[in-house]
Parts: C-alpha cells; sequence; structure tokens
C-alpha cells in the first residue's frame, strides 16, 4: 500500500506564508519609492501596510512547487506485504587473542611463513562471512578485553574489524577469563541454547581479573558454549624460539583450554598448521542452528524521486517564464 514515512512533513505547508507575515517587509533602499507620510497612514488607519499579494494565476505554480517539495520530504513508498527474514538463532562471538606472543611467525599459508594472528585472520574471516542468519560479534583481548564489534547481522563489517586487528592492541599479556567474562555478559541476554563463544589464543591466561576456570563457571551458569582453539606450531617441528631462548609453543596452557570447553559443554581444538584450522571451521560450521521466531520485514519501494522531480522541472519552467522577457529585451539590445 502507498503511504508517507513522515506524514508531520505537511504541517509545514503554511510556513511561507507564516514567513511574509512575520518577517519585516523587504526595502529596496531606494528613496525614490518610498512615501513619506506612510507612517503617519498607518497610525490614523491603525493597520500596517503590506505589499499586495499576487495573484492567484502566480501563486498558482509556487504553491504547487512547494506540496511538491513537501511529498518528496515526507518519505512517499509503496510497503509490500510482511516477509519472514530466516534466522537461526545462533549469537556467536569471537574472542581473539592479540597479545605479543600472536606475531610469531610459526605458520605456513601457501608454503610462505605468516603470523598465527594472520592465519587467523585468513582463516577466520571466511568464517564469519559463511555466518549467514547468525549474530556474530567480534572481541579482542590481551591484557584487557574489548569489544570490538557487537553481535549483529553485518557479518561483512565484523570481518573488517578482525582483519584490522593489530598485535599488542590491547595489551601484551593474555587475559582470557577477562574474555569469557565479557563475552558471557554480552550473550547473557540473548535466547537460551543459542549462546556460543569461540575462544582462539596461543598462550596462558597471565593477565586480568578473573581466573579463567571461574568464567567458565559462570558461563556455564548462563548457557554459553566455549568452543577454545589453540594455535601455534609444536616445539619440534620448527624450533621457533620466543623471549629467551624458550620455544613459544611451550605457553599454550591446553589443560585450562580444554577445561573451559569441557565444563561449558563445547569443545577443544588444536591448530598446530593451517591444515588443522581449516578442519577447526569445518567442524563449528556444523553446529546445530537453534531456530527462532523469524523477523518480519515490510519492503519498501522509496517514491521521493517522482515529487521532486516534478518540481524540479516545475522550477525549471517558472524561471524561465520569469527570464525569457529580459533575455528578449537584450537580444533586442543586442541587434
Amino acid at each position: 500500500m502507498f503511504e508517507f514515512a513522515w506524514p508531520w512533513i505537511f504541517l509545514l505547508a503554511p510556513l511561507p506564508w507564516l514567513l511574509r507575515y512575520l518577517l519585516p517587509a523587504a526595502d529596496s533602499g531606494d528613496a525614490a519609492l518610498r512615501v513619506g507620510f506612510l507612517d503617519e497612514l498607518q497610525a490614523l488607519s491603525g493597520r500596517r501596510a503590506r505589499a499586495a499579494l499576487p495573484g492567484w494565476r502566480q501563486q498558482a505554480p509556487l504553491v504547487a512547487i512547494w506540496l511538491l517539495l513537501l511529498c518528496a520530504a515526507a518519505r512517499p513508498q509503496w510497503v509490500g506485504e510482511p516477509l519472514p527474514l530466516p534466522a537461526s538463532g545462533r549469537d556467536l562471538l569471537l574472542a581473539v587473542d592479540v597479545s605479543g606472543s600472536m606475531d610469531y611467525a610459526d605458520m605456513q599459508w601457501d608454503d610462505e611463513p605468516i603470523s598465527r594472528l594472520e592465519l587467523v585472520k585468513r582463516l577466520l574471516g571466511g568464517f564469519i562471512e559463511g555466518r549467514r542468519g547468525d549474530r556474530v560479534g567480534l572481541i579482542l583481548f590481551g591484557s584487557q578485553a574489548y569489544l570490538q564489534a557487537p553481535l549483529t547481522f553485518d557479518r561483512h563489517t565484523v570481518r573488517t574489524w578482525l582483519d584490522e586487528a593489530l598485535i599488542g592492541i590491547a595489551g601484551k599479556n593474555t587475559a582470557i577469563g577477562d574474555a569469557i567474562g565479557l563475552a558471557v555478559k554480552r550473550l547473557r541476554q540473548r535466547p537460551a541454547d543459542s549462546r556460543v563463544l569461540v575462544l582462539v589464543t596461543d598462550g596462558a591466561s597471565n593477565g586480568g581479573a578473573l581466573e579463567p576456570m571461574t568464567a567458565a563457571r559462570l558461563a556455564a551458569e548462563a548457557g554459553v558454549r566455549i568452543y577454545t582453539i589453540g594455535i601455534g606450531a609444536d616445539p619440534q617441528q620448527n624450533g621457533v624460539l620466543g623471549t629467551f631462548g624458550f620455544s613459544s609453543g611451550l605457553d599454550l596452557d591446553e589443560p585450562t583450554l580444554r577445561g573451559i570447553a569441557d565444563s561449558t559443554g563445547g569443545e577443544y581444538f588444536r591448530a598446530r598448521s593451517q591444515s588443522e584450522l581449516e578442519q577447526i571451521e569445518a567442524s563449528l560450521d556444523r553446529l546445530e542452528p537453534v531456530a527462532q521466531q523469524p523477523i518480519l520485514a515490510r519492503p519498501a519501494l522509496a517514491l521521493y524521486t517522482w515529487p521532486l522531480t516534478l518540481a524540479l522541472l516545475g522550477s525549471l519552467l517558472l524561471a524561465s517564464r520569469t527570464l525569457w522577457p529580459d533575455w528578449q529585451q537584450h537580444l533586442r539590445w543586442r541587434r
């Protein structure tokens, strides 16, 4: 059906006449056109003299253009029947470790060494894009946890935020418990059995105010399933050495990550290479969606261009009619 989205705009219809009544009359500044005794006449009559209004033939085009502009501003639209938008019901948060150790280049992509965070970006980026019908959000954590992108259907924006994540942006340490606590805070208001957290880290918790297992118990009480991913090559695979000569792979606290997953009904994955992380992505893709009531949306076709185009054409026609006599006189003078 046809409707105006902002019908209150038509309350502005009398605005030009109201302004003409309230504003002072225009002064041409030409003394020859002034009447010296006009003030005395106004005092005797008790009324203020005003310029005569143009006739209705002169006003009709201006009134029509003004009403067309109001129609365009009121957002005319043709609204269709309500259509259901399918939603799987999953509310999925990704918590990605951006501490200093994620900068180790012990992973491979097309036989080229890349950092752990770069590999996470490339593979989880495609995972995010495939979450059609899911609300997806992003948490970045280091010494502290930050909500980088709230739960949204705009998967492209979430992926953009992940691609722009920088090492050390949240601090150099690893606050796993705080990341889980922030996720629980954001997910607990969502429908039950649809709350999922995917946590990716390459180290042990050494920062933050909340212990990881305490946070996991809070998540279990709130019905949040946590899937933990421990990333990083084994020490014997490439011998990448961290600070003071110790291998960075030894920092990964697998028992804690496994305990977090088990206590919340999730699963722990170990990603030592690109192929293993791809398999983990495929496993996460098989998470069963939870049906929710579909969202109803009414498609709307905007029609403001029609009155706006008519107003523009009317203005051009009116201007041409006003300027044409002066243009003809100018041509005769040139001749």
